[in-house]
């Protein structure tokens, strides 16, 4: 047995082999302790040198030394044994010879786990094969087949040849339509090509190889199911390459109905072309056909509902007695978002209203047209018969959401089981200020009143951290104590902070370690964000360090609100107690609260003031003057244009830069475009409503320092940034410059969920009577002038939030943005209007009739004396005359 254990400790395989080869099942059986006791060795250093030499013979020699198939496959699928290396043939080699039921279940057990757990797809597949049972069809199994058969290189032959070998392939097959994200394999390669996926298992349905119906069936019901963009992709291919029949085709009508109302927008596409044709061959009957228009003329993709309006015009135009079940389902429309979706539709039933027979479909005709826009409703009053509008009822008031309202925090976690499972959710996903806050402050009472009884929750939160192995001082190439340390990692995050936090109490980071941090602090980047990282890390620092020589009863600066705010009455019982227990405060925790507390209410501020003077501390007396000072109001900053983007400075905030620990005072210095680097480690989106609760009565000053942030989803089509847009909403301060040119690049962001972040944003704004929309709009109309702004995207942000109501406010930001991109198209010499322009004033068009204004827009008369049926010429001239229409009386 000795030699056994000599040799796996040694990694040498082959002799590992040869001694199994050598040994009774008895022999074999009375090994497996000392196997699995250096397993137990081996677990904690398994990325060490020795651990993973060791790996792979460790692997052959417990799976072959146990006789339970339930064993042998939890040994082999083990997380520490996944990258051991051990050679599937190896594995087969020593298993092969036993009862193939067993092996069969060994196989089956090793399917059935998850995919992440990388059993390789040649064990299992041979283990089958030795077996002679059924393939399992489970999720890793099916996976791991598709990339053996998509390794064509590897062989030189094709997908559809090692498709047509497989002795497996209908079960196979069948088992791949109902896996979930399995597109992208399928794409791997070829996409579609004539040795992709798609059409080798088109192939082989048309050669007979697989059924028909079923291929059909199965390629409708998982459009039907939905998944990712890349599983649509590649089930539609196949359903496609089929070419299906008139008859399959009518059979699955039912089908097509539901994938056209609800499917994604390339599927559905064709599902509605299918249903076109059957329309036009009378295999779709008109009642049915209106049923559609019911959910495809709702639908945001302007493509699909132009197409069911001319789908309808020509069945119209095919079969005329269909007018009274298709002109209302058309009429419908009338109560579509796009106006020019509503004007397409009223000439579709304008062309056809002759057609109708039915006085009842009249009468719904002329009772829908009360949906549509002010002047194609004044159009439908002479062609439809709709009743006019009555000019009392009419009348526009603007609707805003409700101003949000600051969550108060609940107590922190007051058991160690509590405060375990808050952080061990917080490290899994970020859960924001508020959540962030409790549990650091719950960290930081258990740590002073029940250290041992913390610690001892906290074991599995620790021990699934990387760095949980890892003692310090361990020699390791990189440990927690580097990760830690390390001067320029400046910006732990909210989970990296905890991290910290942890690792201090598991003792993973010396006390000599924390005090350098403490007393000299990090070293960021001289990056524009510094200031705040700065400050927002010293204080965890601190509190780490505090945790190890001296704990803290709990934290002075958890805020009282969910945007960072503390109340300054608050604030002093807090002294109260620290004065009560005779403990010393933290300077970075205090020095925080200060930047916390809410100086905006002066009643509440001054009478706090005189309580924090009454208790004769130096924190109480430094509290008092700062509640009382005058708050210096934000140096005037200016516009700096760099690469096209608009960007803001400030000079010093005197304040911030007094009386303050050396972390904070950067805080106060001056916000440079040229002299401080945009571009460093700051990159996690998470971060950023973090700094707001540093400073949430500063929001300018916070804006400022994350500006070059926002613009990147405008001007470089990165995602995720504007996610900070509506907390920088809802926080305290002025909102200037910075804060509206935020809002700006959110509104032109690449990705639909910024543009929708930047909404929320504005409409919060508007709400709390904070919104500067001339100035805002005028900030629109020069990034869209210089390109960094798409009137396009711009547009679709400005439809959404007009939908919610807000039509005048919508119209006041557009009447200062559209003169200026305006004037370029006036301008001699241009080539052509910008793509989206007609877009915008289509949007501006609609805000104009809903809200009633009036007046002239600058070089508005040009764009609509242009030639043509364009968008851009048609909208402008739409806009002239809602602006030009007489006021109602």
């Amino acid at each position: 047995m000795s030699s056994l254990i000599e040799a796996v400790r040694a990694g040498r395989t082959a002799e590992v082999v040869g001694l199994l080869d050598g040994m009774t099942d008895t022999e074999r059986r009375s090994a497996f302790p000392e196997l699995k006791a250096l397993r137990k060795e081996l677990r904690p250093v398994r990325w060490d040198a020795g651990a993973r030499r060791a790996y792979p013979a460790l692997r052959v020699a417990g799976a072959a030394c146990q006789t339970g198939a339930a064993a042998v496959a939890g040994w082999i699928a083990a997380a520490d044994m996944r990258s051991s290396g051990a050679s599937p043939a190896v594995l087969v080699d020593l298993l092969g010879d036993r009862d193939p039921q067993w092996l069969a279940d060994v196989a089956h057990r090793l399917a059935e786990r998850p995919a992440s757990a990388r059993v390789p797809y040649d064990l299992m597949a041979a283990l089958v094969r030795l077996a002679g049972c059924p393939a399992p069809t489970t999720d890793a199994y099916v996976r791991g087949w598709v990339r053996h058969i998509g390794c064509t290189w590897q062989r030189g032959d094709t997908v559809f040849e090692r498709l047509r070998r497989d002795p497996h392939l209908r079960e196979l097959v069948a088992a791949l339509f109902v896996t979930d994200d399995i597109g992208g394999p399928l794409e791997w390669g070829a996409a579609d090509g004539p040795d992709s996926w798609p059409r080798a298992l088109a192939r082989l349905t048309l050669e007979g190889a697989l059924d028909r119906g079923a291929t059909v069936d199965a390629c409708v019901a998982r459009l039907l199911r939905g998944g990712t963009a890349a599983d649509h992709r590649v089930f539609l291919r196949v359903l496609t390459s089929l070419a299906l029949t008139p008859e399959e085709r009518r059979e699955r009508t039912a089908d097509w109905l539901a994938l056209a109302s609800d499917a994604v927008s390339v599927v559905a596409s064709h599902a509605q072309s299918v249903l076109g044709d059957l329309a036009l061959e009378g295999g779709l009957a008109p009642r049915r056909l209106a049923d559609m228009c019911g959910a495809v003329l709702f639908r945001t993709e302007k493509k699909l509902v132009r197409a069911q309006l001319v789908l309808l015009g020509k069945v119209l135009t095919r079969d005329p007695s269909a007018a009274d079940v298709l002109l209302p389902a058309a009429a419908q429309a009338f109560a579509h978002e796009d106006a020019d979706v509503q004007e397409r539709a009223l000439k579709l039933v304008e062309r056809h209203l002759r057609k109708t027979r039915s006085s009842e479909a009249r009468a719904e005709l002329a009772a829908a047209a009360a949906q549509l826009a002010p002047a194609l409703r004044a159009r439908a009053v002479g062609t439809l018969g709709a009743a006019p509008s009555d000019p009392s009822a009419e009348r526009y008031e603007e609707v805003l959401p409700p101003v949000p309202e600051p969550e108060r925090l609940a107590a922190p976690p007051r058991s160690a089981a509590e405060a375990a499972e808050e952080v061990g959710a917080l490290l899994a996903s970020d859960g924001g200020v508020a959540a962030f806050e409790r549990a650091l402050d719950g960290l930081v009472r258990l740590a002073h009143d029940d250290r041992d009884g913390l610690l001892e929750a906290l074991v599995p939160v620790i021990a699934r951290q990387w760095w949980s192995g890892t003692p310090s001082g361990s020699g390791r190439a990189y440990g927690a104590e580097e990760h830690f340390a390390r001067a320029y990692e400046g910006a732990f995050g909210a989970r990296g902070g905890l991290e910290m936090i942890l690792a201090t109490l598991a003792g993973r980071l010396p006390t000599v370690t924390l005090h350098r941090a403490v007393q000299h602090g990090t070293t960021p980047p001289d990056c524009v964000h510094a200031p705040l990282s700065r400050a927002f890390d010293a204080r965890l620092w601190e509190v780490a360090y505090r945790v190890r020589t001296e704990p803290l009863p709990f934290l002075l600066s958890t805020p009282t609100w969910s945007t960072g705010l503390l109340e300054p009455d608050e604030l002093v019982t807090r002294l109260e107690s620290y004065r009560r227990l005779g403990a010393r405060t933290s300077a970075a925790d205090f020095a925080q609260a200060l930047l916390r507390v809410r100086r905006t209410d002066r009643a509440a501020a001054s009478a706090a003031a005189r309580r924090a003077l009454a208790l004769g501390t130096a924190e109480g007396t430094r509290l008092a003057r700062w509640l009382t000072a005058e708050g210096e109001e934000l140096p005037i900053g200016r516009r700096r244009t760099s690469h096209g983007r608009v960007l803001v400075e400030f000079g010093e905030l005197r304040e911030l830069r007094e009386d303050f620990p050396a972390a904070f005072k950067p805080l106060g210095t001056p916000v440079s475009v040229f002299r401080e680097r945009w571009y460093c480690h700051h990159w996690s989106h998470e971060i950023r409503r973090h700094w707001l609760a540093v400073l949430p009565e500063r929001r300018e000053l916070v804006a400022a320092r994350m500006l070059r942030d926002m613009s990147g989803p405008a001007a470089e089509n990165t995602r995720g940034a504007a996610a900070v847009l509506p907390p920088l909403a809802e926080s305290g301060g002025t909102a200037g410059d910075a804060t509206h040119l935020c809002v700006a690049y959110g509104l032109g962001a690449r990705h639909p969920e910024d543009r929708l972040a930047a909404v929320d944003a504005l409409l919060v704004l508007a709400a709390r009577g904070q919104l500067d929309a001339a100035a805002l709009g005028a900030d629109l109309g020069q990034l869209g002038r210089s390109g960094t702004v798409k009137p396009l995207r711009l547009a679709e942000s400005l439809r959404t939030a007009a939908s919610t109501g807000a039509n005048a406010t919508i119209w006041e930001m557009l009447r200062h943005a559209l003169p200026v991109l305006l004037a370029d198209l006036a301008a001699e010499g241009r080539a052509g209007p910008v793509r989206g322009l007609g877009d915008l004033l289509a949007v501006a068009a609609e805000c104009a009739e809903r809200s009633g204004a009036r007046g002239e827009l600058p070089h508005l008369a040009r764009t609509a004396d242009r030639r043509g049926s364009s968008r851009l010429a048609v909208q402008a001239r739409r806009l002239r005359s809602a602006l030009a229409a007489e006021a109602a009386a």
